[in-house]
Formats: C-alpha cells, sequence, structure tokens
C-alpha cells in the first residue's frame, strides 16, 4: 500500500527533512521525492510506502498536518487509490 504526501507553502530550511523525519518516525518508507521551488514557493510530491507503518495513516496524517501548521504549510496526506481515483481522466 502507498501514499501520496503533497507539500506547499514558503520555501524555507528544511521542509524536507521534517517530513522525512515524521515519515521515518511511523516507518513509511520514501519511494519518491519530487519538489520545486517557484520564487519563494516550495512544492512537493512525496510517494510512501505504507505496509510497514508503526501507526495507522490516519495518526501519520494528523501528525503530518500539525507540522504542517507550525510551519505554516498546507501538508496532505491521501491514499494512493484516492489520489490516482481523483486524477483519472
Amino acid at each position: 500500500m502507498k501514499a501520496v504526501i503533497t507539500v506547499v507553502g514558503k520555501d524555507t530550511v528544511g521542509i524536507l527533512a521534517k517530513v522525512s523525519a515524521v515519515c521515518a518516525e511511523y516507518s513509511a518508507n520514501i519511494i519518491d521525492v519530487n519538489q520545486t521551488v517557484m520564487q519563494d514557493l516550495f512544492a512537493m510530491v512525496m510517494l510512501v510506502e505504507t505496509d510497514r507503518l508503526s501507526v495507522d495513516l490516519g495518526v501519520m496524517r494528523k501528525e503530518l498536518e500539525k507540522l504542517g501548521e507550525a510551519n505554516n504549510l498546507k501538508i496532505h496526506v491521501m491514499h494512493e487509490d484516492i489520489f490516482n481515483s481523483m486524477h483519472r481522466i
């Protein structure tokens, strides 16, 4: 099972490190990361394996949302199946 994590906000040092630390804390394996900075806007999409999560995906989602609020970022975590359904043509 996989999940998609998206992060958008003002670019600051350490965003990738902070999100990665939460993933590591809950044993989410990062498979792929795509990020860009446009002027001072940071945007990232991360694909993680969730088969070995130490908690329910909802727990990790809430922790990442709290991280986003604390750092003025918008962080969304979505199961891969839901993400794919939303973006199917």
